[in-house]
């Protein structure tokens, strides 16, 4: 494996800011395999896949998640790429795990805007040494790309709600702070984004806000995400994004995520 020359600034910033674009990161063979992979999700979604934009759109913002498994496009790159050992690197961990895949299209004209948000609340998961990578297959414009708030990784949670219908559904009101006020002069001047090619990648911290307007072209994007040293089991009373059934019968709270579910791929073992 060929690694991509990360920049010597790279760890850095994903640590201040919580987000890094790296360039180049899958070989264009890999960027055609990935495509391969996503058009076979869209012929074949999971039970897990929905649409995410409402029905008078005229486009279409879909998802699906955990479909490594089942397609060997997207557990190719996932594996045998160079992602864990980037992973590894920015998470600053000695090993990397497989969490999730996630597969995000925006058709050309959705007006569904993906709002300002942290992933974490919704996940079955806690510890810091955590990446997602927003790794689109068709170029994306910057007025059209993934935002971050920068340096919102730093530990507070804020307020999850649904995306259409903005219900608190997972905290009591009142129970975390909501989202900050994005229109705001000081904000605004902390956002990054960058337009991408395919072949790059964003990398964001499981805290990070982002958000993402509609798309005036097809934008077809898939989502790796693992976990580093540190992240453990965590239960939540609430159904998380995606769900893993039953897996506090065999992983308890506060255990590291070892099970077959979430793969060690960095470092690589020889066999």
């Amino acid at each position: 494996m060929t690694l991509p020359q990360l920049d010597p600034d790279a760890v850095a910033q994903f640590a201040r800011d919580g987000a890094v674009v790296i360039r180049g990161a899958l070989t264009a063979a890999e960027v055609a395999r990935l495509t391969h992979g996503i058009e076979s999700n869209l012929l074949q979604p999971s039970p897990m896949a929905a649409v995410a934009s409402k029905a008078d759109d005229p486009g279409r913002f879909f998802e699906d998640f955990c479909n490594w498994q089942r397609i060997p496009e997207y557990e190719s790159i996932m594996r045998n790429s160079a992602l864990p050992a980037i992973a590894a690197a920015l998470m600053q961990s000695a090993s990397a795990r497989i969490y999730h895949d996630h597969l995000l299209v925006k058709d050309a004209s959705t007006r569904q805007p993906t709002p300002w948000h942290q992933d974490q609340p919704y996940y079955n998961v806690d510890g810091r040494q955590n990446v997602s990578f927003w790794i689109p297959v068709d170029p994306v414009p910057r007025e059209t790309t993934l935002e971050f708030l920068a340096g919102s990784h730093e530990g507070t949670w804020f307020m999850p709600r649904t995306f259409m219908t903005k219900q608190a559904k997972w905290f009591p009101e009142g129970a975390l702070a909501d989202i900050p006020d994005m229109a705001s002069t000081e904000n605004r001047e902390r956002v990054i984004g960058w337009a991408l090619e395919p072949g790059d990648l964003v990398a964001f911290h499981m805290l990070t806000l982002h958000a993402a307007p509609g798309s005036a072209t097809r934008r077809r994007v898939f989502s790796a995400r693992y976990l580093g040293d540190d992240m453990v089991h965590a239960p939540r009373a609430w159904r998380t994004s995606p769900e893993f059934a039953g897996l506090s019968t065999v992983v308890p709270a506060g255990a590291p995520m070892d099970h077959a579910l979430f793969p060690l791929v960095f470092p690589v073992c020889p066999d």
